[in-house]
């Protein structure tokens, strides 16, 4: 999973891109970019040249993780390098090269607005008490009774979608709601749905990743044709706010994880206000028990969510993202990074006021040997250290590590039996009976 660094932009400006140039034509002049940053700037304008860096940046990777005490994961099996495993990495590491563009690079006057935009609402958060209590950042939702169903196909699979009013308002005094109020289409959740008609049944729900959030991809993400037809379960898979059908612009997630990070104060927040509706809705079908499962983004909405909703009969987080100003910090230029930091967005008001929405500042009300988290030993998206971090806050749960990248998870029989076999303890499959 990579962060979109573009902020919200409705259309590209030549004219503030030549701007931003000529500014940091001006600040090299003043000798206040090193040339660290200089190289980095100029291959990031070529698309080509970024990918030069895959190799490098692999390398380095297979010889820490191999050879030094830093590249291991504590908790973790000692990495064994194969070049299946290096030929991930390097995936990973050419998606995050890619995704480091100019044009999606912060602007000067992006840096004021969203500094000024964080420090406005940690002030706001401090003061009514959300930093020191973030689970009182969180409205309880009404109980989802009233659905619009439709019928689709995918895979040669007929599902049934369901859609909502998310009834999601992000509070008027918070700095950028009414930016996020803007994004009409994200009014309307939804969520598609494979049910058995005999009678009660055991119910997965589902939480997809960055940038997905369409029935077809997110089935295959779930192997949600083997968990209903061979495992007998009932399937309920979310759409997340601003992806999918939700989606306000081309790129399903971008005003989620952009630059704008009150947008992704506020897309957390609906994203568990939605999925405590959707859970709601799930129980009132008469369930026999009920999984939530989130893979990457939807790891860490699904661990947030259970820090606000635990009668779960099992949590399942795979490839977690559980940190984002740290994935930012870790994922960004450095010369974005420095000038974030430069102006308090990193090292500081981010940090702070991503407490009311971090699954690591409040505890979870899973019980314990309820959770679960399966992770890749060469993820260069979700970096191991954000799945080290969840898997610490839940108090060293039951873990799965397996030799892949942050997609790796898709064709691992490692996970696939870990999945299953978290599913068959939790109820055996009526298919058994």
């Amino acid at each position: 999973m990579t962060m979109a660094l573009r902020p919200n932009r409705t259309s590209p400006d030549p004219d503030a891109q030549l701007e931003d140039v000529t500014a940091v034509s001006e600040e090299e002049e003043a000798g206040s970019i090193t040339l660290v940053n200089r190289v980095e700037k100029g291959l990031a304008r070529m698309p080509l040249a970024r990918l030069t860096t895959v190799g490098p940046r692999t390398a380095r990777w297979a010889i820490q993780a191999v050879l030094t005490e830093a590249g291991h994961i504590p908790g973790a099996p000692k990495i064994r390098m194969t070049a299946a495993l290096a030929g991930q990495v390097a995936m990973d590491e050419a998606v995050v090269a890619l995704m480091q563009g100019p044009s999606r690079f912060p602007r000067r006057a992006d840096y004021h607005r969203v500094s000024a935009e964080l420090e406005e609402a940690a002030a706001l958060f401090e003061q009514r008490g959300w930093l020191d209590d973030p689970r009182s950042y969180h409205d309880d939702p009404r109980p989802l009774a009233d659905v619009v169903s439709t019928w689709g196909w995918a895979l040669g699979q007929r599902y049934r979608r369901i859609s909502w009013d998310s009834d999601f308002h992000a509070r008027p005094e918070e700095p950028g709601a009414e930016r996020w109020e803007a994004f009409q289409q994200n009014h309307t959740a939804s969520a598609w749905v494979l049910e058995h008609d005999d009678g009660p049944r055991p119910w997965v729900v589902c939480v997809h990743g960055f940038g997905t959030g369409a029935a077809v991809a997110d089935m295959i993400t779930f192997r949600a044709q083997h968990l209903h037809h061979d495992l007998g379960w009932n399937v309920a898979a979310i759409v997340l706010p601003v992806h999918g059908s939700r989606r306000p612009s081309r790129l399903g997630g971008e005003q989620f994880l952009g630059f704008d990070m009150m947008n992704g104060v506020h897309a957390l927040a609906q994203s568990a206000w939605d999925m405590r509706r959707l859970l709601s809705w799930v129980r009132a079908q008469d369930p026999t028990s009920v999984v939530l499962h989130g893979v990457s983004l939807g790891g860490y909405v699904a661990s947030l969510t259970t820090c606000l909703d635990g009668d779960l009969d099992a949590a399942i987080a795979g490839i977690p993202v559980s940190d984002f100003p740290g994935l930012f910090s870790h994922q960004a230029p450095q010369h974005v990074r420095e000038r974030s930091v430069e102006h308090g967005i990193l090292e500081g008001n981010a940090e702070r006021v991503y407490r009311a929405v971090s699954p690591l500042a409040m505890p979870t009300l899973v019980p314990f040997e309820k959770r679960f988290i399966f992770a890749g030993l060469g993820d260069r998206m979700a970096v191991p250290s954000q799945t080290q971090a969840l898997w610490h806050h839940w108090e060293e749960p039951t873990i799965s590590w397996f030799p892949g990248n942050h997609v790796g998870y898709l064709w691992s029989k490692k996970v696939a039996g870990f999945v299953d076999g978290i599913l068959e303890d939790v109820t055996p499959s009526p298919l058994d009976d």
